[in-house]
């Protein structure tokens, strides 16, 4: 037994060196704002603060409840790189099946920071973070032991959470995902909570569900939960953050932190269901099994409340003879059991602020949601959770989610992080909940107006002239502003209109061309750009000569009315190389007069009239006038 004891105590020791060195060499690969952790883990300055303070004390708020985890640390040796084509070996036996990654799981981990450099970019969520969870939290999905869509192919769950050791969570779920109707368990590959999952939940690969037991799915939730407070996986500070808001455990940190540093360095691929299992868990006890609904720990059992019988004392012997039997002990009631957290105490909900907010689309909203947790005599209580989540609209917290967990403070009020609206207008809500009881939820009526510009302004004074037939050379451009500042994303028609002040369209006139290239003098579902500017399409000329007006309006009220002149063609001037043109009917012989086929008067050169053949009169070239006989 000291033999083995002692065997335990070096591996320990040997585990502390090696998670040492590896938190100092990430330490010192990451931006120059940050230094190695403490001796002894989190400092103040670490800790969650403003809105990142929403995750609950050292017991709460983590993604898996504060889970056990395993301990195994990566090999001294540096790790395999991936084969190449050349070689195209991989490395067998014990350290390939400990140290390489299952296809899918690795495949899934790759999609899921791939999704968050689009979505996140600021992150900077490394693929190599997630694989260094997946290790530590279920040794990559039980070594990989999944179906071609990433879904497990045995249940992978945490021990009960029912304050035993761990966590004091009840059900949230009714036994959905953790098969337990009576206390929470972690569930799946990445080893979420199912009040955690209820919100960080994601579809990673596409088949419309969101399962924490596939891989796809809990890989992408892992991330997007790790970047939800914009916490930068590029910096120490925000790495640290992150990795203490999935389980808040130092040890956890800085096993996660080895594996993180030696994926970094290179890994191999290996078949699916291939891995090997770690042997320690943070707890002491054997790793999480794969074969069976439960492998932590056998299901609960409620404590037993049946009452005791009532007893009757033994009869006692009177002086003098006779027996008197004392009453019988009446049995006791059965005494309730004292709350056990402050959530137990929570009888209400009341809204601590303004249940009516408004903002603009894209706008963040003035006011902050809060709500107060209450007993049934009206104190508030602290050191509770409660969930706020974004009900019918686009609007997100920061760090880009639609749900927020806060703990309140020692007067029972949590304060939603800064809600801001997305492009969606109208009505929506926001309900508060308490995590961990039921109580009625609270509601918060938000309403979100469309961008709108009060003033519009040409960004060019060029006069706006085109010939008939023509297109006019300048494309009209203006600029939307709301109270001075640009107004991006502003929707906006423009109507060549047929008068000042009106909105019916011209029927002649400069024109639009749409996609086919038909006429068109009303143009909507226009929007200015993110700087305030909107660049309309090429205008072209009719035949129609004269002084047109262009009408350009936008949400919210701004007008511009722009002067478009149309100008006739130049008078043709005949070209001397291109001959005389050919006589016509009633013109003058070579002689230079001009004779009526038809009888008329015809002039000759002189100015003299004489009478044609038909008996009309022409000018003889004396001036006399001569009449045919």
């Amino acid at each position: 037994m000291s033999a083995h004891f002692g065997s335990r105590l070096r591996k320990g020791a040997v585990n502390t060196t090696v998670a040492a060195l590896a938190v100092a060499a990430l330490a010192a690969s990451q931006a120059p704002d940050v230094t190695a952790d403490t001796p002894g883990g989190r400092t103040a300055a670490d800790a969650p603060s403003g809105d990142a303070a929403t995750e609950g004390n050292a017991t709460e708020g983590s993604a898996t409840g504060n889970s056990p985890y395993y301990t195994d640390l990566p090999p001294l040796n540096s790790p395999v790189p991936s084969p190449t084509q050349s070689t195209g070996t991989t490395p067998t036996g014990a350290a390939g099946s400990e140290t390489g990654i299952p296809a899918t799981v690795l495949d899934a981990y790759k999609k899921a920071a791939d999704a968050l450099k689009a979505s996140k970019p600021g992150c900077n969520m490394p693929w190599q973070l997630l694989a260094a969870i997946g290790k530590v939290e279920s040794g990559q999905a039980g070594g990989g032991r999944v179906s071609a869509d990433g879904t497990t192919l045995s249940p992978i769950l945490g021990p009960v959470l029912n304050g035993v050791g761990f966590a004091n969570i009840s059900d949230t779920d009714h036994g959905a995902y953790d098969n337990d109707a009576v206390y929470d368990r972690a569930v799946g590959p990445m080893q979420f909570i199912p009040s955690t999952w209820a919100w960080a939940g994601r579809d990673g690969n596409g088949d419309g569900k969101k399962d924490p037991n596939n891989i796809y799915d809990a890989a992408l939730a892992a991330g997007h939960y790790l970047c939800r407070y914009d916490w930068d996986m590029a910096t120490t500070s925000g790495l640290r953050k992150a990795i203490l808001s999935y389980n808040k455990s130092t040890e956890y940190y800085n096993t996660v932190l080895s594996w993180l540093e030696y994926y970094r360095k290179g890994t191999h691929e290996i078949p699916d269901g291939t891995g090997a299992l770690p042997g320690n868990r943070s707890d002491g006890g054997a790793g999480r099994g794969t074969t069976t609904p439960s492998p932590w720990s056998p299901s609960p059992t409620r404590p037993s409340t049946t009452t005791p019988p009532a007893t009757t004392p033994p009869a006692t012997t009177k002086p003098g003879g006779g027996t008197t039997t004392p009453p019988a002990t009446p049995p006791r009631k059965p005494t309730p059991p004292a709350p056990t957290t402050p959530t137990d105490t929570v009888d209400h909900l009341e809204a601590a602020g303004a249940t009516k907010l408004t903002a603009t689309a894209g706008a963040a909203f003035g006011e902050k949601i809060s709500a107060r947790a209450e007993t049934k005599a009206g104190k508030g209580v602290g050191k509770v959770r409660i969930r706020f989540t974004v009900t019918g609209g686009d609007a997100t917290f920061t760090g880009g989610e639609s749900v927020a967990t806060v703990q309140t403070d020692s007067a029972g009020v949590a304060v939603a992080p800064a809600l801001r609206a997305g492009e969606k207008t109208g009505t929506f809500t926001v309900r508060a909940t308490v995590v961990g009881r039921t109580v009625p939820a609270v509601q918060y009526t938000a309403t979100v107006a469309a961008r709108a510009a009060d003033a519009l302004a040409r960004t060019s004074s060029t006069a706006l002239t085109c010939v008939a037939g023509g297109e006019f050379a300048d494309q009209v451009e203006v600029k939307a502003t709301y109270k001075g500042a640009a107004a991006g994303k502003v929707a906006a028609t423009a109507t060549l209109v047929a008068a000042a002040g009106g909105t019916t369209a011209n029927d002649k006139g400069p024109y639009f061309k749409d996609a086919a290239g038909n006429r068109v003098r009303s143009l909507t579902d226009l929007r200015t750009d993110a700087d305030g500017l909107l660049k309309l399409p090429k205008l072209y000329a009719d035949d129609n000569a004269g002084t047109y007006l262009l009408s350009v309006t936008t949400t919210g009220g701004a007008t511009l009315t722009v002067e478009l002149t149309v100008t006739a063609p130049a008078p043709t001037t005949p070209d001397p190389s291109q001959g005389t043109p050919e006589p016509s009917e009633g013109t003058s012989d070579p002689s230079g007069g001009s004779s009526d086929p038809s009888g008329g008067t015809s002039t000759s050169p002189s100015g003299g009239t004489s009478k044609t053949p038909s008996g009309s009169t022409s000018a003889s070239p004396s001036g006399s006038a001569s009449t045919g006989s």
